[in-house]
């Protein structure tokens, strides 16, 4: 039975990875380095459900399906790990807090579960633009507009979309959060999950 859920667990991660690679191809994009990752959204959501680990490995799968996709922008092989492997994977790190944020919604602590879902927004935001933010300086300096300073256009083209995306995520989570509170309760949790997230 452990073995079963667990198997459930990671094909909802990759169910949600899919998901997450569809909304990728929502044009969202203003010029060539500010977008807002709505794919955010579903991993997000898994992570607070499932907790970091799993939220690693959904959002990891989301950056290994751009390859077949051909979303990948290739400059060097470390550049692509950076940006497509750890990058999206650390998004997952949202997961963080879901123990904390499902505890708050089975007490019915609307206000507290709100404020958590902002801060794992936010969080598993900054985690993925890191890396991001190091690629920019390192690999796409030498594309820096009006000759800035690559590590200031990468900081403020990474950062503006990373801002947008995690108002984007907070948003849309919190009117689901609204709408039904279920959806970041998982109904099948095996032991591996429980140990993984703190919950009792």
């Amino acid at each position: 039975m452990q073995r079963k859920a667990e198997l459930q667990i990671w094909i909802e991660g990759t169910i949600v990875a899919a998901i997450a690679m569809v909304l990728s191809f929502i044009p969202t994009n203003i010029g060539s380095s500010f977008s807002v990752s709505l794919g955010m959204i579903p991993i997000t959501l898994y992570a607070l459900r499932r907790g970091a680990k799993a939220g690693f490995f959904s959002a990891f799968i989301w950056g290994l399906l751009h390859f077949p996709a051909a979303q990948v922008y290739y400059l060097t092989p470390i550049q692509v790990i950076i940006e497509y492997i750890l990058a999206f994977g650390f998004a997952g790190f949202a997961g963080v807090y879901s123990d904390k944020l499902q505890q708050a919604v089975r007490n019915k602590e609307y206000v507290k579960s709100s404020r958590i879902i902002i801060y794992a927004s936010f969080f598993g935001t900054l985690m993925r633009y890191f890396w991001h933010f190091i690629a920019g300086v390192i690999f796409w300096g030498s594309f820096a507009l009006w000759g800035m300073n690559p590590w200031l256009f990468s900081f403020v083209m990474n950062g503006v979309s990373g801002v947008a995306t995690a108002i984007a995520t907070s948003v849309v989570l919190l009117l689901l959060l609204k709408i039904n509170p279920n959806l970041f309760i998982p109904t099948k949790m095996s032991r591996m999950s429980q140990h993984n997230n703190g919950v009792e």
